[in-house]
């Protein structure tokens, strides 16, 4: 029988405050206009949202037994269970081999090509852990593949009618930029000892990681300006331009919280914490509910809208 604290500790190892991220799995559900009513496609989804969630922390298991001895040197890692011996490394390592065995038969009895895009997934980040993570520019290629492969599974789980392929592109642009934002700070909190933490910030410096933040958030915000354009969907053409100023405001407050306030180590918890990205957030998934799941109703405003926009 697991102690109280043992439990505790492999909770916060499988690191519920990042399963948010996994909330790509949802990407396709809304924007093919299926995720009301929540019916049998949204139960799917939120199904493979727990198990992709048990998966993920498989990973995040693996990536601590592996790097126990480095996270105790790292200022804030040194914290989590394992390094700080809260847990032991076979606790540790019975769930992680526990987890994705649950996970991947629930899985296919989902949807086997559910099941698929998990067993991918998993080898994805496992690679990473062992491999990939230690070559340049690949480490951070690969994080944003895994952000591509939860909008893969999203897709797998439901009957897709109208899903736009930009959405992809925006998808891996996206996380391109969290991760390297995230690459960028890490390298001024850590100094002089990033290396001792990751083997790839011997080749990284602030202008590569800056040049680099240039290019995908130009790029980011190109793409889904192009999304916004060509995509078809459950709602007018063009309509789903007005979502553009979120999108613009969000990754311009997430430049600001690295850049003056020295935030972006970790992602999730920045878009937790910080009150104007929520708002902006918020703001923008209601104004995507109405566009996707309301407009489409009123025939009238639909089309003067799609006139305006399309400058008839």
């Amino acid at each position: 029988m697991l102690s109280k604290q043992t439990l505790f500790g492999l909770l916060r190892t499988m690191r519920p405050k990042q399963w948010v991220k996994n909330g790509f799995i949802f990407v396709p559900l809304f924007f093919d206009g299926q995720f009301f009513p929540l019916g049998r496609p949204f139960l799917c989804t939120l199904v493979g949202f727990a198990l992709l969630c048990l998966i993920a922390s498989t990973i995040y298991l693996v990536n601590d037994i592996v790097d126990i001895e480095r996270d105790k040197l790292h200022p804030t890692k040194r914290k989590r269970p394992l390094p700080a011996g809260e847990i032991s490394v076979r606790a540790a390592t019975t769930a992680a081999l526990l987890l994705p065995l649950v996970a991947l038969a629930l899985g296919y009895l989902l949807a086997p090509w559910f099941a698929l895009m998990l067993i991918t997934y998993l080898a994805l980040h496992l690679a990473y852990s062992f491999w990939l993570k230690n070559i340049v520019i690949i480490d951070m290629l690969a994080i944003a593949t895994g952000f591509v492969l939860r909008v893969a599974a999203g897709q797998s789980l439901i009957t897709v009618k109208q899903f736009s392929p930009w959405m992809y592109v925006f998808t891996i642009m996206l996380a391109l930029f969290l991760v390297v934002g995230k690459r960028r700070q890490e390298l001024i909190t850590l100094a002089s000892d990033a290396e001792l933490h990751r083997t790839t910030y011997r080749e990284y410096n602030l202008a590569l990681l800056d040049q680099l933040l240039n290019v995908v958030t130009t790029s980011s915000l190109v793409v889904y300006a192009l999304y916004t354009f060509e995509a078809t969907g459950p709602y007018a053409r063009y309509t789903m331009m007005f979502t553009i100023p979120y999108v613009i405001y969000g990754i311009f407050r997430y430049l600001y919280l690295i850049h003056v306030h020295g935030e972006g180590g970790a992602p999730d918890e920045v878009v937790l914490k910080d009150r104007p990205l929520q708002i902006d957030l918020v703001l923008c998934g209601l104004t995507g509910i109405f566009i996707i799941y309301i407009l489409p109703h009123n025939g009238a405003i639909t089309a003067f809208l799609a006139s305006f926009l399309a400058g008839s």
